[in-house]
């Protein structure tokens, strides 16, 4: 099993991580400077990973090379998990730094989900999509907690907070993914986006006592979802919101909600 640490990550590759976070998910990268700097280093080879994969689908329109792109990454894991050469990657190489045999197999399941964009077709069932925000952002959160440092006492915990904010990004997205003539729901009638949402808000509320027992330097994997919480409420009280692509919460009240969280750590 590969040993995790910051030390083996060479800085050009971590600046080149940042630069692909900052260009490709800028809210996970003022996350991620929002943590110490010991966790940014750990965090944002993750990070960049995860754009690199979310992505893949969306360049070609292609189908076959879009599978090919999401199976390249998943080679790059089964190098790391191997314990062998890496191949070199500026993303590639620092993640194989910080990851572990779980780790590896955390992110493999959320390429294996990330299948479904690279197709048109609608989720098969409710539990298909709430397979998709957990192995998406939940699996993307618990890794990122544990090479933090998190126990598998607060799995449970970090990974409803995950979904939580799969969903709330989902909701966002879905004018864009309409507009690409995807089905992102099944059923996307007001009342039915508001359950969802009412869902969310739920599986967050209970998941804060497994986030208590997070040490502190583990929480700051949990930044980005910072703002989740009021966006689900949004999506609760006016489900419309939804279609209209107006979820979102003010910069500034944004901008306060991830300071306070970053300084307290708290949830």
């Amino acid at each position: 099993m590969r040993s995790t640490g910051s030390s083996c990550v060479n800085s050009d590759d971590l600046n080149a991580c940042a630069d692909l976070v900052r260009r490709a998910d800028p809210e996970r990268f003022k996350a991620a400077m929002a943590a110490p700097v010991t966790a940014r280093e750990k965090l944002l080879p993750i990070y960049a990973f995860n754009a690199e994969v979310a992505r893949a689908p969306w360049v070609t329109a292609e189908p076959m090379i879009a599978e090919m792109r999401l199976q390249w990454w998943r080679d790059v894991l089964e190098e790391i998990r191997s314990g062998g050469p890496v191949r070199r990657h500026e993303v590639a190489t620092p993640l194989a730094a910080v990851l572990d045999e779980e780790g590896t197999r955390l992110l493999d399941d959320l390429i294996v989900v990330r299948r479904w964009d690279v197709y048109k077709d609608p989720f098969e069932n409710a539990g298909a999509f709430e397979d998709y925000l957990t192995k998406t952002a939940g699996h993307l959160m618990w890794a990122s907690a544990r090479v933090l440092g998190a126990e598998d006492k607060s799995q449970t915990g970090v990974l409803g907070v995950g979904y939580a904010h799969g969903l709330a990004n989902y909701l966002r997205a879905i004018p864009a993914l309409e507009a690409a003539k995807r089905v992102p729901l099944q059923d996307g009638r007001p009342e039915a986006v508001r359950t969802l949402a009412e869902i969310g808000l739920k599986r967050l509320a209970q998941t804060r006592g497994g986030v208590n027992v997070l040490s502190r330097p583990a929480r700051a994997a949990l930044l980005p979802a910072w703002a989740s919480g009021a966006i689900l409420k949004n999506a609760s009280r006016s489900p419309e919101l939804v279609s209209a692509g107006a979820l979102d919460i003010s910069p500034l009240r944004s901008r306060v909600a991830l300071m306070w969280r970053a300084a307290t750590g708290r949830w």
